[in-house]
């Protein structure tokens, strides 16, 4: 089977709670137990998919968890902390200006300011280096959901539509050009074998398309993988408790298959990751499904 391309910047996202913090945090301790030095990026989430890993929610600044997983929750202030520091490199006049109430007050009206330095912060590590080589072998992106995922995602592109020739028009030209280069960036898109989920993943594959953006596959997430056959089902007529769990079983499986037919038609892979039957995720439970989620990406069966 051909190796599926994998670029260094994976976006995760899908409708709210499809689970894609978890696939994010599966992926990431995936290819860091493979020796890629790889940053769990979140964004303004208050750390909820390094949680999911068993360590402590992750904070604004880098964290190293274990081996080559590190993680990072980016967020606004602390992004145009970063941003303005980087260009006048002087604290005593970011405290100044930057810190002053009037002027915080200012700039949140400012349209996507707060999506713009996050952003940049994210790109910012691909572009981060170590020596002569790059810092980062993979940044996972646990994006925010469907339509903020679009509008976050959209914004260099904004930008430079609204923005005269300067410094933000080419920060966001930087940006931009990152994200629509299928060599640096591709997009997972996570759904549910249910109606709402389904639907919303094909629009957002679409909006994410039209942004220019690579898709590398489609996440069916709580997948049920087929057991029983119909005459199987019949036969436990004289146990009626045990039939109906295996009915129920079977309308799962029949639900995974038309969900996994119906995202196909999108044009990228569509990688299953199975229902887990116990009661709290633990990182045994999402190191097995970022190991899924590996091989699916790698094209190993």
């Amino acid at each position: 089977m051909t190796q599926l391309p994998r670029p260094r910047l994976l976006v995760i996202t899908g409708k709210g709670g499809v689970g894609k913090s978890t696939v994010s945090a599966a992926l990431a301790l995936a290819l860091a137990r493979t020796g890629q030095r790889t940053l769990l990026c979140e964004v303004n989430s208050g750390g909820g998919a390094t949680a999911l890993l068993g360590y402590p929610r992750a904070g604004p600044e880098l964290s190293r968890l274990d081996g080559e997983l590190w993680s990072v929750d980016v967020r606004p202030a602390e992004a145009m902390r970063e941003y303005v520091l980087s260009k006048i490199r002087f604290q005593r006049v970011y405290r100044t200006v930057f810190e002053n109430p009037l002027v915080r007050a200012f700039l949140r009206f400012i349209p996507s300011l707060a999506e713009t330095v996050m952003l940049g912060k994210v790109c910012w590590h691909l572009r981060e280096t170590d020596g002569p080589r790059k810092r980062w072998d993979a940044v996972v992106l646990d994006a925010p959901a469907t339509g903020h995922a679009l509008t976050f995602l959209g914004v260099p592109q904004v930008l430079l539509d609204t923005l005269p020739p300067g410094t933000m028009a080419e920060e966001a030209s930087w940006m931009r050009d990152m994200l629509v280069d299928p060599k640096v960036t591709g997009a997972l898109v996570v759904a549910l074998p249910e109606e709402l989920p389904v639907l919303e993943s094909m629009e957002l594959a679409a909006g994410l398309r039209a942004r220019h953006l690579a898709l590398l596959a489609v996440v069916l997430n709580q997948a049920t993988a087929p057991r029983f056959l119909p005459e199987e089902v019949k036969a436990l007529a004289a146990l009626p408790r045990l039939q109906a769990l295996a009915r129920g079983h079977a309308e799962e499986a029949e639900r995974t298959q038309d969900a996994a037919s119906r995202l196909g038609t999108l044009g990228a892979p569509v990688l299953e990751l199975p229902r887990l039957y116990q009661g709290t995720m633990d990182q045994a439970a999402v190191a097995g499904l970022g190991a899924t989620l590996l091989a699916g990406l790698e094209g190993r069966t």
